[in-house]
C-alpha cells in the first residue's frame, strides 16, 4: 500500500509515517515546514516536501508511484489544495484514527492506549522504554522525539501496540483499547469541549470502550526520579508493563524480583523530547501549557535544582492558545511557587476564537500569589541576555512552551556552536518537482 500523509512533520503524523513504513508500506508526505520528527523521516528514507502544499508533490507521487490512501491532520481546512486534489483523484481519504485502526487490525496488535490531560507522553515513553530494556518486542506511536528510539515503530514480533491517545478533536474515542492507561484528567481544550462535564463524559466513554482500565495509584516508594509527577507516571507505567508481560498460566502478577527490575529500569529512564528535556547543561525545555502541567514541571525543576546544588530556578513561560488560557487563567494563582524569577511572554496563538480578547502577560501576572517574582517579557535578545546571566550565576533555567519559544532557547544555547538534533530540519524548495524531494 502507498500512503500519502499531509502534515507529515507533526508529532502526530510523523510517528505514524514511521510505523507505516516499518509495516512495509510506501510512505510520502508534505508539510508547510519541518518539525521535530522531520530528520527521523528523512533518515528513514521517506520522501517528503516542505513548503507550499499546493498539490504538485501529491500529483507527482500519484502519477509516478501511485497513491492509495490520503491521510491528513485534523488541522487541514476543507479547501486545502491537497485535500481537494485527493478528492479529484478519488483516493481513499481519512484522518489518522481510521488509518491507525486499519493498521491495528491488519497487524493483529492489542492496543494499549495512554490517555489523559497530563502525563500521557511521559507515561507512554516509560512503557516503551521498559519493554525495550526487558527485550520484549513492542510497537508504538508517541507524540514527541525520544532519545532512545524512533517516535514511531512497528516490530513484527510484537503483540502489543502502545499509543499516546490524544483527546483533542475526540481522536481517542475512535479506539477500543485492550488496556487503557489514564494518568491525570482535568479540564482542557475548551474549543472542543465546551464544558467540564463534556470533557469528563468523553473520558467516561473512552473507559467504557476499553477492556481494562488503569488509573494512577500510590507512588512506588522505590522510585527515585526527580519530581512527584514523574514518579507518579512511572508507577502507572510499571503497572501497565506488568499487565503486558507474559506470565505462566493462572498467574496474574509478576514476581517481586521482576517488579524490582522494573523499578530499576524506570529509575534509569532517560526522558523524552520537550518533557523536562535538558537542552544543554542547566537549560531545560518542557511542553507544559496547562496550569496543572506547569505546577508539576516547576516542582520537578525545583527538586532537580536542589539535587544538583543550584541556587534556584528561573523560568520563561509561553502559554499556548488564548481560548484555553482565558478559560484557565484563574488556575495559575499558586503554580509558580518556589521560583526565583518568572518571565511571562505572550501567548502562542493557534486555532483561536477571533471574538475573544487576547490576554496579555500583565493580566496573568496580576492574578499570581507571588506576582513580585514575575515580569512581562518578549522573546528577544534582551531576555536572552537575562537568561544567560541567571544561568552563569548558578540557577537552573526552565522554559515551558508548546510553541516557538522552544526553538528560541535552543538557538540561544547553541548560538555559535553545533545545532542540537532537535533543531536540525530539512527544507525543500518551494517547487514540488522531483528535485524538491528529501
Amino acid at each position: 500500500m502507498k500512503v500519502y500523509i499531509s502534515g507529515i512533520s507533526g508529532t502526530g503524523m510523523g510517528p505514524l509515517a514511521l510505523m507505516a513504513q516499518d509495516a512495509g508500506m510506501t510512505v510520502f508526505g508534505s508539510d508547510l515546514a519541518g518539525g521535530a520528527v522531520t530528520n527521523e523521516l528523512v533518515n528513514h528514507g521517506i520522501k517528503l516536501c516542505l513548503g507550499d502544499q499546493d498539490g504538485e508533490f501529491l500529483k507527482a507521487r500519484a502519477k509516478n508511484e501511485g497513491v492509495d490512501w490520503f491521510v491528513h491532520t485534523s488541522a487541514l481546512p476543507a479547501n486545502h489544495p491537497e485535500l481537494l486534489l485527493a478528492k479529484k483523484l478519488k483516493l481513499k481519504i481519512s484522518k489518522r484514527d481510521e488509518f491507525l485502526n486499519y493498521l491495528l487490525k491488519r497487524l493483529k496488535l492489542k492496543l494499549v492506549a495512554v490517555a489523559g490531560t497530563h502525563g500521557k507522553t511521559t507515561t507512554t515513553a516509560m512503557i516503551v522504554w521498559a519493554m525495550q530494556q526487558l527485550g520484549v518486542p513492542i510497537s508504538y506511536l508517541i507524540g514527541t522525539t525520544l532519545p532512545f528510539a524512533s517516535a514511531g515503530h512497528y516490530d513484527p514480533e510484537s503483540k502489543y501496540f502502545v499509543y499516546e491517545a490524544d483527546e483533542y478533536d475526540r481522536n481517542f474515542l475512535a479506539f477500543r483499547p485492550w488496556l487503557a492507561v489514564i494518568p491525570i484528567v482535568s479540564y482542557d481544550h475548551p474549543d472542543i469541549y465546551p464544558t467540564v462535564q463534556d470533557y469528563q463524559q468523553a473520558f467516561e466513554q473512552f473507559e467504557q470502550q476499553s477492556e481494562t482500565v488503569l488509573h494512577g495509584d500510590e507512588i512506588d516508594a522505590a522510585l527515585t526520579l526527580a519530581g512527584e509527577a514523574r514518579r507518579y507516571d512511572a508507577t502507572l507505567a510499571i503497572d501497565a508493563v506488568e499487565h503486558m508481560l507474559p506470565k505462566p498460566r493462572g498467574i496474574k502478577r509478576i514476581t517481586k524480583s521482576q517488579h524490582r527490575q522494573l523499578v530499576k529500569i524506570m529509575n534509569e529512564f532517560p526522558g523524552v523530547g520537550r518533557r523536562f528535556e535538558q537542552v544543554s547543561e542547566g537549560y531545560y525545555s518542557d511542553y507544559a501549557h496547562h496550569p496543572e502541567e506547569v505546577k508539576a514541571t516547576v516542582e520537578i525543576a525545583l527538586e532537580e535544582a536542589d539535587r544538583r546544588g543550584l541556587k534556584g530556578v528561573v523560568a520563561v513561560y509561553e502559554p499556548h492558545q488564548n481560548v484555553r488560557q482565558a478559560e484557565l487563567a484563574d488556575d495559575y494563582v499558586e503554580v509558580f511557587q518556589g521560583l526565583t524569577k518568572l518571565y511571562w511572554v505572550p501567548t502562542y496563538l493557534t486555532r483561536e476564537d477571533p471574538k475573544l480578547e487576547v490576554m496579555q502577560p500583565e493580566g496573568f501576572i496580576d492574578k499570581l500569589q507571588n506576582k513580585k517574582i514575575a515580569e512581562a517579557s518578549v522573546l528577544d535578545d534582551g531576555l536572552a541576555e537575562k537568561i544567560k546571566d541567571w544561568h552563569k550565576k548558578g540557577y537552573l533555567v526552565l522554559l515551558m512552551s508548546a510553541g516557538p519559544a522552544d526553538a528560541w532557547i535552543r538557538k540561544l544555547v547553541f548560538a555559535g556552536n553545533q545545532e542540537s538534533a532537535a533543531t536540525r530540519i530539512v527544507h525543500a524548495p518551494r517547487s514540488a518537482a522531483e528535485g524538491s524531494e528529501r
